[in-house]
């Protein structure tokens, strides 16, 4: 297994833009969905989607240091229902095509309908971000076609059920043998490993103490010789620790993807992107000192 450090690494190329691996980067979110956990309907009027919000958003995540944004038209926070393939591609398409055309900026799909990504790559994608790790039938042949980076996530169990009753033998080597897997099938598929991010899905049908255990021995998970995503930004586990509502959490935010980064993350997910980017450049500033 590879345990370069980013620094040593290659960039990570997506289309014609490339990411810097010996640099934290900021994902910004544009949830394209009326009832997302955090934001749900702020981008809707009359209960449609208005593109030009969504666009102005977009633009506004950039402008305040995003350097990937991940449009999704699918919810899936717990006891999310499901979508369908038209409705995520009328709510991700277009948006995904104005980006394209008037920002420069890695754009990530977050969907695991291989129609979604093919349609969503055509109008400009760069990178494909799937919670369900192409498990969906189609979706890897689909990802592999692209010839894009990809990003596998860990999730128990599906949105709808999937914090029930979370369990494991233990959650750092189920989630690691998982996403090795996912890992090898994509490999087998096509996708090369430089191409391969991995996620751990916080969150995603785990407890409380299945997210710090994962935050903590996130090396683990790095030493699967893969970039690693996280999402903790606004997440519920905030809520259980400190009882704050989901617009109460940015403090917390910004201290977990800190300690995210100080793990070996290389992406953070967040909402709160300033923020986020300025708490991450004084990671950097750290980290080039000079001995």
């Amino acid at each position: 297994m590879s345990t370069q450090s980013p620094a040593r690494l290659p960039p990570l190329q997506c289309g014609s833009r490339t990411l810097d691996r010996a640099t934290p980067q900021v994902m910004g979110i544009v949830n394209t969905t009326p009832d997302s956990f955090s934001d749900g309907g702020s981008l809707y009027r009359a209960g449609r989607l208005d593109l030009e919000s969504a666009f102005l958003r977009a633009r506004n995540l950039c402008e305040q240091g995003a350097t990937i944004l991940d449009i999704g038209g699918e919810s899936t926070r717990p006891g999310a229902a499901p979508v369908s393939e038209a409705e995520e591609l009328e709510r991700v398409v277009p948006l995904v095509r104005r980006v394209a055309a008037e920002m420069d900026v890695v754009i990530s799909v977050d969907t695991s309908s291989p129609a979604v990504m093919r349609e969503a790559v055509a109008a400009g994608a760069t990178l494909i971000n799937d919670v369900r790790a192409l498990e969906r039938p189609g979706a890897l042949q689909a990802a592999a076609a692209s010839g894009l980076p990809v990003c596998l996530m860990h999730m128990q169990g599906q949105p709808g059920t999937m914090q029930d009753r979370p369990a494991y033998h233990d959650v750092v080597e189920d989630v690691a043998d998982y996403l090795g897997a996912r890992m090898a099938a994509c490999e087998s598929a096509g996708i090369p490993r430089q191409q391969i991010l991995l996620d751990p899905g916080f969150g995603f049908g785990k407890s409380l103490q299945h997210n710090l255990r994962l935050l903590d021995q996130l090396p683990r998970l790095q030493a699967l010789g893969a970039p690693l995503l996280v999402g903790l930004s606004r997440k519920s586990l905030i809520g259980k620790i400190l009882e704050r509502d989901v617009h109460q959490r940015l403090a917390a935010s910004l201290a977990l993807a800190v300690l995210a980064v100080e793990r070996g993350a290389w992406i953070v997910r967040a909402h709160d992107v300033r923020e986020t980017a300025d708490a991450l450049a004084m990671c950097r500033a750290l980290a080039d000192i000079t001995p």
